[in-house]
């Protein structure tokens, strides 16, 4: 402690930068936590896909209205008072989920984490890129997708092998988020306050006018990859039953960590390549994952499912990106959070609606089999769409990356 001032040390830029990608690993990776506990409460509760989706969607929505409402607030009132916020309120939905009895609570866990997480997501976004503009707008691409990957196979091993892993598991998280906003205090802020706080919580989805043209051609990539994601979280542990042929909670884990660890190393090796032929190369490999993965589901082909994973996961990986490195650098420092907000209310439309589409379809329609299927060309056509989008004579040649 410092004898003079009498407070402990502010935190280096360095370790701010690493606080801050560790904030949005932990609130993504609590999202995802679920996935291999859904098999577990529908066996509790008896409820059907339909519910496991909504439980799902519900989460996107709340996040979506966190978004809209409080996106932008982090550049006039600054990171800090943001992120504490946001992370007392995930350490309050862990416990709601850790004593979760009935449905209710399942969906009241999922709307406070949903707030919170949207809260955060523009902070921590803008926070990053404050620090360290490169590694920030890199940062934004992989953080999100790592935080996906580990969140469902840690869940997955705590329900296996721990017990009481449906308040196990949340317990934990809660200890992480609150030794997190005990360091947040510790950070300096990385943003001037500005006037105009209480009117940026008027919902607003405005883009920049020098993004606009950016925006357009990302939306679709966007929207495509998140309906991938989306899918595979709200149904992977009964496509692990029907496809893979296994009903282990670690199985249901590894199927989104094979797609969401492949798109985060994907990010990683691509880092140097122009933003829109990342989109462009993401799409097209985006294409060709879920096509083998279609193949796969509807011959029941549990090896060659789980090998398609990895190459569907590059495609979401570098479509993600991409598409914020085209977008991003068109923002002035007053509007990065607000602009990267609109980003996430994009991805979040198309990670939660699809997802419970699907459910819908699931009971009412063909089944699990044919929903997949049929999911997986809408996929498919998004990144087709995408595709066309992308073109060199229509769309801004060099993106600043």
């Amino acid at each position: 402690m410092n004898s003079t001032t009498g407070r402990l040390p502010r935190l280096s830029r360095g370790a701010s930068f690493a606080l801050l990608a560790s904030i949005v690993v932990a609130m993504v990776a609590a999202s995802s936590a679920p996935t291999p506990l859904y098999p577990i409460y529908q066996s509790r509760w008896g409820f059907s896909a339909i519910t496991t989706t909504v439980v799902f969607g519900v989460y996107a929505l709340a996040v979506l209205t966190s978004l809209l409402v409080v996106g932008s607030l982090s550049d006039h009132v600054g990171r800090r008072p943001v992120l504490l916020g946001a992370l007392v309120a995930q350490a309050v939905s862990m416990a709601v989920f850790a004593t979760a009895s009935s449905v209710p609570h399942l969906l009241a866990g999922r709307v406070l984490q949903g707030i919170a997480t949207g809260a955060a997501i523009g902070a921590v976004g803008a926070g990053l890129i404050d620090l360290d503009r490169p590694k920030g707008t890199l940062a934004n691409g992989v953080v999100p997708v790592v935080g996906t990957a580990i969140g469902a196979p840690i869940a997955g091993l705590f329900v296996q092998y721990l017990p009481a892993p449906d308040a196990l598991v949340f317990v934990v998280f809660a200890a992480i988020y609150l030794v997190q906003a005990g360091l947040v205090l510790r950070m300096a802020e990385t943003t001037v306050r500005r006037p105009g706080a209480i009117a940026s919580l008027r919902p607003d989805v405005s883009v920049p006018q020098a993004a606009r043209r950016p925006m357009l051609a990302a939306v679709p990539v966007l929207v495509a990859a998140w309906a991938l994601g989306g899918f595979y979280l709200a149904l992977g542990p009964a496509l692990s039953r029907t496809t893979v042929h296994s009903g282990s909670p670690l199985v249901a884990g590894v199927i989104v960590f094979a797609m969401a660890g492949s798109a985060a190393a994907a990010v990683l090796l691509a880092r140097n390549v122009p933003a829109t032929r990342m989109m462009t190369t993401g799409a097209a490999t985006l294409i060709a994952g879920v096509g083998v993965s279609l193949v796969a589901i509807a011959a029941s082909l549990g090896v060659l499912f789980l090998l398609s994973l990895p190459v569907a996961g590059v495609g979401f990986g570098l479509t993600l990106q991409g598409a914020i490195r085209t977008v991003l650098p068109y923002a002035a420092e007053h509007q990065r959070a607000g602009l990267l907000s609109v980003v996430y209310v994009v991805s979040y439309l198309g990670f939660g609606l699809p997802a419970v589409l699907a459910g819908v379809l699931v009971v009412y329609g063909g089944g699990l089999r044919a929903t997949a299927i049929e999911y997986g060309l809408a996929v498919m056509v998004l990144a087709g769409t995408a595709l066309v989008a992308l073109r060199p004579r229509r769309v801004i040649a060099s993106a600043r990356s």
